[in-house]
């Protein structure tokens, strides 16, 4: 599994993408962000509340019951404005 990360979620955590293998209990996104969380504080900075991240997987935005598998790419970002 791929994850992007973007903005100052990149920042907290401090790479822009990594190449990850949750545990096979991880089947979400509300678990992927969960086992992320438990990474470290970085990840746990990032991520400690959900109601300002967005997340993609393969490139459509997801919500926290959405599947995630081995090969898809997560990008994870801070919500975006239009100007």
């Amino acid at each position: 599994m791929k994850l992007l990360y973007f903005a100052w979620v990149r920042s907290k955590i401090g790479t822009a993408a990594e190449t990850v293998s949750p545990p096979e209990s991880v089947r979400d996104v509300a678990g992927l962000l969960d086992w992320l969380r438990a990474r470290g504080a970085g990840y746990a900075d990032a991520l400690a509340n959900p109601a300002v991240v967005r997340v993609a997987v393969n490139q459509r935005f997801a919500r926290p019951a959405d599947p995630v598998a081995p090969g898809d790419e997560i990008g994870i970002f801070p919500p975006v404005t239009g100007g």
